[in-house]
């Protein structure tokens, strides 16, 4: 397993987003309580109710273009799964190792 890096300006995750694009399987809800899903909006929850909507593999929540501006429309109340991914962690070296060819 790999030991997270430090933050810095190549793990900017405004710019990437590579993790909001991995895999419709990924944005899982988990630990959340009922309270905490009950904000998160219809429209960017998947038709099972398990987790984030997503298209091709892409998390309808994230706004913008992969690799150069991205934003979480619903940064504030995004499920734990998005909370948890760190930047430079396992995780996000494999989003960006699948969408750019490189972890940074």
């Amino acid at each position: 397993m790999t030991e997270p890096v430090s933050l810095d300006e190549s793990f900017d995750c405004q710019s990437c987003g590579a993790c909001c694009a991995y895999s419709a399987d990924w944005p899982r809800f988990s630990l959340e309580t009922d309270e905490e899903l009950d904000l998160i909006p219809a429209e960017y929850v998947s038709a099972d109710l398990g987790g984030m909507r997503c298209e091709d593999d892409r998390c309808l929540a994230l706004n913008g273009k992969l690799g150069d501006h991205v934003g979480c429309k619903i940064y504030a109340i995004r499920p734990i799964v998005c909370r948890t991914c760190m930047p430079g962690d396992d995780e996000c070296l494999m989003a960006r190792e699948k969408h750019f060819g490189k972890a940074a």
